[in-house]
């Protein structure tokens, strides 16, 4: 078995229309708690990935540290129910499988067993691989194979409600995970453009070679972007290289799509991102604007821990609740899979 179940320890570390669906079994469960196992996955050649797993349990939970959050679970405990619906996740530039936690929660708790990925190469203690965007898609599918088919408790997840929930480059994730083929040649024009720019930046420091950056600005190849069919429903927040895609891009995205915009996102400014999904989409998806919130507000409400180590990613515009709006973010989440991968 090519993953192994690391014992939780507390840590005090940083750490995507839908074509018919199939009538399934309703996801039943007794659970009352949610359950919490780190998982490292066998990723070829590769090193393992690193995940974070939510589920139904009927353990009782406390409160244990994860990385620089405080998280209400059963370490480990055993898994309750049956034909459960599977979320994987997919985090931002320089994050990790933690970043959404809260969401993730919100998930586990409606029933549904929520799985987040550390991108290897791409988190905040290795950015080695960060212009590496096409080994992202690699690793969600990696991860659904992983999940269906080697977790100890594989056999109560239902293979056919999958769904993807993605995060800024994560979102740009989600989309090439459910059928979307960029063109990273157009980023060469928008990064001279736009050199201010989140993205630009993250181009200059990754330490790539002249060779690297112009083989990855390029025209790649289809085969190169790995979809994953397995794949019903997806959530997309601030979706990263947003403007990469166009009609073409995403003419094969067959699934629905709830789709999210900060309302003055600082770090992918409108239009260039995920108003240039929503325009290039096949299928209108269901799109949220939020006012006043900026990029990192889709990011789980910061700690004290998390201000002192990361005060970029905490700061919100004055007057904005994070808090408040995850309350209605992660319920919208929730009832949008609920939704489109028919779980009562």
């Amino acid at each position: 078995m090519n993953i192994i179940r690391n014992t939780f320890a507390k840590t005090t570390g940083i750490a995507l229309f839908a074509a018919a669906l199939l009538s399934v079994a309703p996801a039943r469960t007794e659970a009352t708690e949610i359950g919490f196992s780190e998982l490292r996955i066998g990723n070829g050649d590769q090193k393992p990935l690193v995940v974070g797993v939510w589920y139904p349990t009927a353990a009782p939970a406390e409160e244990h540290p994860l990385g620089a959050y405080v998280q209400t679970v059963a370490p480990d405990a055993p898994v309750v129910g049956e034909h459960l619906p599977l979320i994987v996740m997919s985090h931002g530039n320089g994050g990790t499988y933690q970043n959404n936690y809260d969401t993730a929660l919100a998930l586990a708790k409606a029933g549904f067993v929520a799985v987040a990925v550390s991108h290897t190469g791409d988190t905040n203690q290795d950015q080695s691989r960060a212009l590496y965007v096409m080994d992202r898609p690699q690793h969600m599918h990696r991860l659904i194979d992983c999940m269906l088919s080697e977790w100890p408790d594989h056999a109560r997840l239902d293979a056919n409600r999958v769904g993807v929930f993605g995060f800024s480059i994560g979102g740009f994730t989600a989309l090439v995970a459910a059928g979307g083929i960029p063109d990273l040649s157009l980023t060469e024009a928008h990064f001279k453009a736009h050199p201010d720019y989140y993205d630009s930046q993250v181009a200059k420091r990754s330490g790539a070679s002249p060779e690297e950056v112009a083989m990855l600005r390029s025209k790649l190849p289809a085969s190169t972007w790995v979809h994953d069919p397995r794949i019903k429903a997806a959530v997309v927040a601030a979706p990263a290289l947003g403007y990469s895609f166009g009609r073409e891009g995403l003419k094969d995205i067959k699934v629905p799509i709830q789709l999210w915009r900060a309302g003055d996102d600082h770090i992918l400014p409108h239009p260039d991102y995920a108003e240039a999904v929503r325009i290039a989409l096949p299928a209108p998806p269901e799109y949220h604007v939020v006012e006043n919130a900026d990029h990192f507000d889709f990011l789980a409400p910061c700690t004290d821990m998390l201000r002192q180590f990361a005060p970029m990613i905490c700061v919100s515009r004055p007057g904005f609740d994070r808090a408040a709006f995850h309350q209605t973010f992660n319920a919208e989440v929730v009832r949008y899979f609920k939704e489109t991968l028919k779980v009562e």
